[in-house]
């Protein structure tokens, strides 16, 4: 089994709330789970009105499928949200 891990940190300026930073996170989420079929969920930073951190997994049976997965994800991140990205990182797990 292959796990694929991807830590993305954002800052949301516009976050004025709580409740607007999470429904910013919640709508990027949705849109990867949708997009992609991983598992999304917001990691860190859950306290800060402005910061965010996600945590996406995808598992596979090949590596090359797995890092092509994150590579897609990582992509359509930098399409639609680069304005937010502070860090992205990723990492392959041989299970």
């Amino acid at each position: 089994m292959i796990v694929g891990v991807l830590r993305v940190e954002l800052f949301i300026p516009e976050a004025g709330s709580l409740k607007s930073k999470r429904s910013e996170i919640r709508s990027i989420k949705e849109r990867i789970r949708r997009s992609f079929n991983a598992s999304v969920s917001e990691i860190d930073n859950q306290d800060l009105w402005q910061r965010g951190t996600l945590g996406i997994a995808v598992v596979g049976s090949s590596a090359p499928f797995v890092q092509e997965t994150l590579d897609r994800i990582t992509g359509f991140l930098e399409k639609n949200w680069a304005h937010l990205l502070l860090e992205l990182s990723s990492e392959i797990l041989h299970l």
